[in-house]
C-alpha cells in the first residue's frame, strides 16, 4: 500500500498543493513552522477523517476560507483507491471513494491504513490514561468498522447519561437504567476488543522490543479494566454501573466503563510510567508503533503507510538506526529539519521535498559520499 498522488486545497497553510510521491521514502525537510507536519496531517486525515492534532475540523481550513479539500490516490495490491474529503467551516465534511460519495465516515475504514509517530507520542507512556485510550481507539477504528460504530454509540450514550446526571431528579432513575443497558452493550464490546489488541501488542512487541534493546529488555502490556471476565462483559459492566449509580449521581458523572480504563507498560517487570528512564519510555513507544504496523500487515496483507513527524531528532542513534533499517518494505513519509540522520540509509527509491512557507518544491541528487545536493 502506498500513496502516489496527494492534493490539498486551502488545507492548513497550503493554498494549493499537488505532489507525486514515490513508493519508498519521501522526505519533507525545512525549518520549523513551514508546513511539514501539515502534509503528514492531511495524509493521516484521509484514513479516518480525523486529525491527530485537533478535534476541531475548522482549524484545518486555511485562514479566511470556507472549506478545505484533501485527496490521495492509494495504490493497493488488489484495488487502487482515490480518497477525497471536503471539510466545511460549519463543522460538516463529505467524502468520496473512487468518485462515489459515501454516506457515513465509517465507510472509510480499511480503505487506507496509516501509522503516525510524532513527538507527542513520546509521552504516551508517562502521560494521562486518556492518551493511551486514544491510541487504542485510533488503531482499532482503522481496523474495524464495527469497533468504530460501537465507540461512537458508546460516547453518544455516555454523554447523554452524564447530561442526565448533572440535572438529576428521582424520577430519572428508570431512564438511567435504560442508558446503562446500552452502555453495557457497547462498552463490553470496546473492552473486549481493546484487550484482544493488547494481546496482539504483546505478541509482536516482545520480539520487536528485544531487537531494539539487543535482548536486554523484556516488555509487557497489561490492560486495566474493572471487567474481569470478558465472556460475561456485558452483564458485569451493567452490574458495575448499577452499583455505582449513587456515586455517579453524587459526582454527576459516570465512573465506570471503557472511558475510565487504561493500560500499563512494564519493562523487565517494572512499570515504565513510574520507574522507566526516558530512553525506556521512548523505546516503548517505538515498540508500540512498529507492533501496530505488523498487526495491520497481518490483518490486511499489506503494510500501512508510516508517517514519521520530526521524531528522528528526538531519538538516539540506536533507535534511529532501528527505524531506518526497518522501513525498506513500506512507504515512509518523514518530516525533518535536516538530512544528517537519514542520508546514509537512502537507496534508489526516495524523494526529497523542500518545504518553505506553505510551498513545496522537489529536490534530487543525494550523494551519500558528499552529502546533500539540491537540484537547480
Amino acid at each position: 500500500m502506498f500513496i502516489n498522488e496527494l492534493h490539498f486545497i486551502n488545507f492548513r497553510n497550503y493554498k494549493k498543493l499537488d505532489l507525486n510521491l514515490c513508493s519508498g521514502l519521501n522526505i519533507f525537510t525545512g525549518d520549523n513552522a513551514q508546513g511539514k507536519t501539515n502534509v503528514l496531517e492531511g495524509i493521516y486525515y484521509c484514513s479516518l477523517a480525523k486529525s491527530h492534532r485537533t478535534s476541531k475540523d475548522k482549524e484545518l481550513i486555511k485562514w479566511d476560507n470556507d472549506s478545505a479539500y484533501v485527496s490521495i490516490n492509494v495504490i493497493r495490491t488488489r484495488l487502487d483507491k482515490k480518497i477525497e474529503i471536503k471539510i466545511f467551516k460549519e463543522g460538516k465534511k463529505g467524502a468520496k471513494i473512487n468518485t462515489i460519495k459515501i454516506n457515513k465516515i465509517s465507510d472509510l475504514i480499511g480503505v487506507f491504513n496509516v501509522v503516525m509517530f510524532s513527538p507527542e507520542d513520546l509521552v504516551i507512556i508517562k502521560g494521562s490514561p486518556a492518551s493511551r485510550r486514544k491510541l487504542l481507539d485510533m488503531e482499532l477504528c482503522q481496523l474495524s468498522p464495527k469497533y468504530y460504530y460501537n465507540l461512537v454509540q458508546y460516547n453518544k450514550v455516555l454523554n447523554e447519561r452524564n447530561t442526565l446526571l448533572k440535572r438529576f431528579k428521582d424520577s430519572n432513575l428508570s431512564i438511567i437504567e435504560i442508558y446503562d443497558v446500552q452502555l453495557s452493550k457497547f462498552g463490553a464490546y470496546i473492552i473486549k476488543e481493546r484487550s484482544r489488541y493488547i494481546d496482539k501488542l504483546n505478541q509482536k512487541g516482545k520480539i520487536i522490543h528485544s531487537e531494539i534493546t539487543s535482548k536486554e529488555e523484556d516488555i509487557e502490556f497489561k490492560y486495566i479494566s474493572h471487567v474481569k471476565h470478558l465472556e460475561n462483559g456485558e452483564e458485569e459492566l451493567f452490574r458495575l454501573l448499577e452499583e455505582s449509580r449513587t456515586s455517579d449521581i453524587e459526582r454527576r458523572t459516570t465512573l465506570n466503563g471503557p472511558h475510565r480504563e487504561d493500560f500499563n507498560v512494564y519493562i523487565n517487570g517494572i512499570n515504565a510510567r513510574n520507574f522507566g528512564s526516558q530512553g525506556q519510555q521512548r523505546t516503548s513507544v517505538l515498540t508500540i508503533k512498529f507492533s501496530s504496523m505488523e498487526i495491520i500487515k497481518d490483518l490486511t496483507g499489506e503494510y500501512p503507510v508510516l508517517l514519521l513527524d520530526d521524531v528522528l531528532s528526538e531519538l538516539d542513534t540506536k533507535r534511529q538506526k532501528y527505524i531506518l533499517n526497518s522501513i525498506k518494505n513500506m512507504q515512509t513519509i518523514i518530516s525533518c529539519t535536516g538530512l544528517e540522520e537519514i542520508k546514509n540509509y537512502l537507496d534508489s527509491d526516495f524523494r526529497i521535498f523542500k518545504v518553505e512557507s506553505g510551498s513545496v518544491t522537489s529536490n534530487a541528487n543525494i550523494s551519500q559520499s558528499n552529502g546533500v545536493e539540491e537540484e537547480d
